[in-house]
């Protein structure tokens, strides 16, 4: 019976691959590449594009999943050798550029992989190596190219523009990525040949950036300005950035959506940067480093979390206590959730945490209601946007988000186990809307019609999507194997 199993696998996986599936009534048409054009293969991941498919009984859904998870892995890996090791450079999707932030949240979901497929793991290793380059060729830029002498399109940018960069913007969840990134590859493989000498360097770079960027004694070294009709691509205050008190915590100029702050400290990157300095310290702890890195990251780490708490969060009069989503030390906040990640609603899901503290649930709820002006309902679906799109745009990103953090009370959630299996199976229901026939997540789309959308080729959502369905079809396999049209969750 084992052997017939494993073949129906592989016929199944066949099948998949050559871009075809027969289910039920109707036929899903692949929309991944053909075989030869593809960017980069893993056995792993085709085995498990295919067990997962298999428990999800609505055609739909496993076709987008099919489409989604493989989507980084089928069109943006560019992989090979580099002076005797691996070296990955992987494009964000439509833009001919990587960005350190979505380069690593397009590999999360394959992470859990990396320990049975060491080619997988080698495209991971390259990409870690690859960062660390990038970080040092210049810590406070967002995206690079793979041609270290191509001059961007934003070279006349007023800022420090060297080649090899393609943008410049000083986002502290970049650096905090690449961390988490190291830290969970190290944790699955037990490969600790990625922190090397240049790894190391890079991280007393990103580190030193982090201090510089607390502002305490001036502005730090960091400025931006763009010539743009376009508010929040560029910094007030001749470039840098709003007025702040310095409090501990580390100024971010842009969010995770290449927006530019209204307030220097973003309290979901600020906690994303505890997490990340304390992985850190456990890294340098493993390998011996005998810098001092390790005692100015634990220094660093547990400043900035009594600064969060002292200046970030408030006694809402509707929510009680909850995180604001930024504020400057001088008694501003700005009361918002944005769909990106870092956010109000994906703080535990990038480490900091648990889903039970009241804080973060109080913040959660605000996050998911009309309370957020970024949050629409719409008759086609209601959810989390961002100012970075215009217009009553939601994003499948914010829907994700509040599906990875849905759990009962008896797993650190706020609900019942059968209110948070409904409000996952109408996340997947607005998910499934949301593709609108393109078998792809996209950044936005309009609460009324999810034919008005934007960016057909973002390979970060892609991968969250399938990180969600794994999740699911770990935890919750009865989600997919039952119906998954579903009434609206709470």
């Amino acid at each position: 019976m084992a052997k017939i199993a494993i073949s129906a696998l592989f016929i199944l996986i066949g099948f998949i691959s050559l871009g075809w599936a027969q289910t039920g009534d109707k036929t899903y048409v692949s929309q991944r590449p053909p075989l030869e054009k593809r960017k980069f293969h893993s056995d792993g991941v085709e085995q498990l594009i295919a067990q997962v498919s298999a428990s999800i009984k609505d055609p739909e859904l496993a076709w987008i999943f099919q489409n989604c998870y493989p989507n980084t892995l089928d069109t943006t890996v560019d992989f090979g050798m580099k002076d005797g090791q691996p070296d990955t450079f992987i494009i964000t999707g439509d833009i001919d550029a990587m960005w350190l932030r979505d380069s690593s949240a397009q590999v999360q979901a394959y992470l859990p992989l990396c320990k049975e497929d060491p080619h997988l793991a080698q495209m991971v290793a390259g990409l870690i190596h690859r960062q660390a380059t990038c970080i040092q060729l210049d810590p406070y830029a967002n995206a690079f190219y793979k041609d270290g002498t191509k001059v961007s399109q934003w070279k006349s940018d007023h800022t420090i523009m060297k080649p090899g960069v393609h943008e410049r913007k000083w986002e502290l969840d970049s650096p905090c990525y690449c961390i988490r990134l190291a830290y969970q590859y190290w944790k699955i493989t037990g490969d600790t040949s990625v922190f090397n000498d240049d790894w190391k360097a890079a991280m007393h770079t990103a580190v030193d950036t982090m201090l510089d960027q607390q502002r305490k004694n001036d502005r730090g070294k960091y400025s931006f300005m763009r010539d743009t009709d376009r508010k929040t691509d560029t910094l007030v205050n001749d470039g840098w950035g709003a007025p702040i008190k310095p409090t501990g915590m580390i100024c971010s100029a842009f969010r995770n959506s290449d927006d530019a702050t209204t307030y220097l400290f973003n309290i979901p990157e600020n906690l994303f940067a505890v997490t990340s300095l304390r992985q850190l310290v456990e890294i340098l702890g493993t390998v011996q480093d005998k810098s001092d890195l390790a005692k100015t990251c634990q220094s660093l780490a547990d400043e900035v979390e009594q600064a969060v708490k002292k200046y970030g969060i408030i006694d809402h009069p509707k929510y009680g206590k909850m995180y604001v989503y930024e504020c400057d030390g001088l008694g501003h906040t700005l009361l918002i959730d944005d769909a990106g990640m870092p956010g109000l609603t994906s703080i535990p899901y990038l480490g900091y945490g648990t889903l039970a503290d009241p804080v973060y649930q109080n913040s959660r709820r605000f996050a998911q209601s009309t309370d957020n002006p970024f949050y629409y309902k719409g008759t086609a679906a209601e959810g989390t946007g961002s100012p970075h799109v215009p217009g009553p745009m939601i994003w499948p990103m914010g829907i994700i988000g509040r599906a990875l953090s849905s759990e009962p009370k008896s797993r650190g959630g706020a609900g019942t186990e059968a209110e948070s299996n409904a409000e996952i199976r109408h996340c997947l229901e607005m998910l499934k809307r949301s593709q609108n026939g393109t078998g792809f997540m996209h950044e936005s789309f309009d609460k009324d019609d999810p034919g008005k959308f934007s960016r057909t080729w973002f390979a970060w959502v892609n991968n969250l999507f399938g990180d969600l369905i794994i999740k699911i079809y770990h935890e919750r396999p009865e989600l997919l194997s039952g119906d998954t049209t579903a009434k609206p969750g709470p």
